[in-house]
């Protein structure tokens, strides 16, 4: 299809998804999921907890880690790290075996009431065989992180059914707005907690530009991350079933082409066929580059490409993500889609 002819077309779709749910889910209709599965609800933070801060990806500097410590305990946390966390191998923050033996040690110690990712980078698939899940499971305690700590997101729940959570790392922007969602995710849980994007009106970056690509709202478990590892994690035996799933994504500096080869690999191998709707974050600086710019499709176009056919309720835009404003996901957690909203409501608190 010509470049012209698939814009107009996509306008048409971008019209009819507004104002119709093209008997997909109406804005009233909900599909309900049962669960077979035990889940393990971390304990809650409270004022003083202690933060075990890990670097289960790419190494950081001594100034990330200052900077990781300052903005946890500005938080009214305390912090501790082990003498392996400025640790150094190529890119990653030392051996797989380093890496795994701080996850492993942090959740093994009784002092530590929380784990918490100083940053992503690469590296965390790597050490999923050597996590001592047994011990993880014995004592469930909070996980946070997000970009390539999806996959020990992934990793964790998949073998022992804990929730994780999909948010800020030691060094990201703890703005108003970051900071209210993880306090009253992790601190103050709400039966039902109804989360809004954020207001982006002065970006001038139109990848903020919220847009619903299928209208419609279901209910279903959390499931998600970063694209990238999400498609790395299909054929291991930490992919996750996302049958009647509500599937969160975000990316950052992809391609649409890439974008494209991902998302049509999730869709050929199944992942999309029952899920119940598809949430996706900012997809930061995934802008076509090089000579060949004006010859390729814009991100919006490739995601109405690949995911307004899957007739299941669609969104893009949504706070989460390689982004300042930032929401607090439980991977997991029972949840409601409203994507004509484009808000995300939580139907039982993700920590006791």
């Amino acid at each position: 299809m010509k470049r012209r002819n698939f814009i107009n077309t996509l306008s048409t779709f971008a019209v009819i998804s507004a104002v119709s749910p093209l008997k997909v889910f109406s804005r009233n209709e909900t599909r309900k999921t049962i669960y077979s599965k035990e889940l393990i609800k971390p304990k809650r933070l409270l004022p003083g907890n202690t933060i075990g801060l890990i670097a289960p990806g790419s190494f950081i500097t001594e100034d990330e880690l200052k900077e990781s410590i300052q903005n946890l305990e500005s938080l009214g946390f305390k912090v501790k790290y082990t003498n392996r966390i400025l640790a150094r191998y190529g890119y990653l923050a030392g051996s797989d075996k380093q890496r795994a033996a701080d996850v492993n040690e942090m959740f093994s110690r009784n002092d530590i009431d929380a784990v918490v990712a100083a940053r992503g980078g690469y590296g965390c698939t790597r050490i999923l065989p050597l996590l001592d899940y047994k011990t993880i499971k014995k004592n469930p305690k909070i996980l946070l992180g997000y970009s390539d700590v999806t996959a020990l997101l992934y990793g964790v729940f998949k073998e022992t059914g804990l929730i994780c959570f999909h948010g800020p790392v030691g060094i990201s922007t703890f703005n108003k707005f970051s900071v209210d969602h993880l306090k009253y995710v992790l601190e103050y849980p709400q039966g039902s907690y109804t989360m809004y994007n954020a207001n982006e009106e002065d970006n001038p970056d139109n990848a903020f530009n919220p847009v619903t690509i299928r209208n419609g709202t279901v209910r279903g478990k959390l499931i998600g991350g970063n694209l990238s590892l999400i498609v790395s994690l299909i054929g291991t035996p930490y992919d996750i079933d996302m049958k009647n799933e509500i599937i969160f994504i975000e990316e950052i500096d992809e391609e649409p082409y890439r974008i494209d080869r991902m998302l049509t690999q999730m869709i050929e191998a199944g992942k999309f066929e029952k899920a119940a709707g598809i949430a996706l974050g900012v997809f930061l600086n995934c802008k076509p580059k090089g000579n060949d710019a004006d010859d390729s499709f814009s991100l919006l176009e490739v995601l109405f490409d690949r995911l307004f056919d899957l007739n299941i309720p669609v969104a893009y835009g949504m706070s989460f993500g390689h982004i300042n404003d930032k929401f607090t996901l439980p991977f997991g957690i029972n949840a409601e889609f409203n994507s004509l909203e484009q808000t995300l409501t939580l139907l039982e608190p993700a920590v006791l």
